[in-house]
């Protein structure tokens, strides 16, 4: 039996799409106990007890992005937990106003906000809550989830995918994220840490409406979870999806 403890991933959003599929494919393939961060904690609780039933390890956390006290006490839930460390975060969680029902009546400012308050705000907040968790990791990984959409390079081509349609609010927030990964690729370089953003690829979820076509979530979770997964002298500060390097 090994005698190498085992390791622990945080997934923001993780109790549907990509992030539910990341969770699975983290705890069945590679052994790693994940944590389901929900804002809806029975629903996380669920996806944590059938992974249970499968003799996988989870467990689930409230986490609710908008709500730094939340971030504050998941934390300490994982500090205690989890033996004082986390080896993985995956800042999964974020909304798409542009195609959310629930927006249609907001001013572009109002869309801004409620964008920004998850995928950047909070992304930045639960980051630096888990940093001292990751430092004390043999090698700790973050994986910021990101977008193709926020490539700066991508925004300047005629030909990319939802070049003609208005995700401004999306866009910038994916944009910002990716920023914010390169930044914490430096912060972490002392303790060995990888750091990297990735896009997932169009793939059928409820941020889009479940977008006919798209890619199942679990195609979508795949360069995650390689990602998440990286050994130490792995790759840092890079932003890709499953084909290769994406232009920032």
């Amino acid at each position: 039996m090994s005698s190498t403890p085992r390791q622990t991933v945080l997934i923001t959003g993780a109790n549907t799409g990509i992030g539910e599929a990341s969770a699975r494919a983290l705890a069945a393939k590679h052994a790693y106990h994940v944590i389901i961060g929900a804002r809806n904690l029975a629903a996380g609780r669920a996806v944590a007890s059938s992974l249970t039933a499968q003799g996988l390890h989870a467990s689930a956390v409230h986490l609710d992005l908008a709500d730094q006290a939340s971030i504050e006490a998941a934390a300490k839930t994982i500090e205690t937990d989890h033996g004082g460390k986390l080896d993985v975060l995956v800042n999964n969680a974020g909304v798409l106003t542009e195609t959310d029902p629930s927006a249609a009546g907001l001013t572009l400012r109002q869309r801004f906000e409620r964008t920004f308050v998850p995928n950047v705000f909070g992304a930045v907040c639960v980051t630096e809550a888990m940093l001292p968790l990751l430092r004390k990791a043999p090698v700790p990984r973050i994986v910021f989830v990101s977008s193709r959409m926020g490539s700066l390079a991508n925004a300047q081509d005629p030909g990319a995918a939802f070049h003609d349609d208005d995700f401004r609010s999306y866009d910038c927030s994916k944009a910002a994220l990716n920023l914010l990964a390169l930044n914490y690729a430096r912060m972490l370089r002392d303790a060995g840490g990888l750091v990297n953003a990735v896009c997932p690829g169009v793939v059928s979820t409820r941020i889009n409406g479940f977008m006919e076509g798209a890619a199942a979530v679990e195609t979508g979770a795949e360069r995650i979870v390689e990602m998440a997964t990286l050994g130490a002298g792995g790759p840092t500060g890079t932003f890709s999806d499953r084909k290769g390097e994406i232009a920032w």
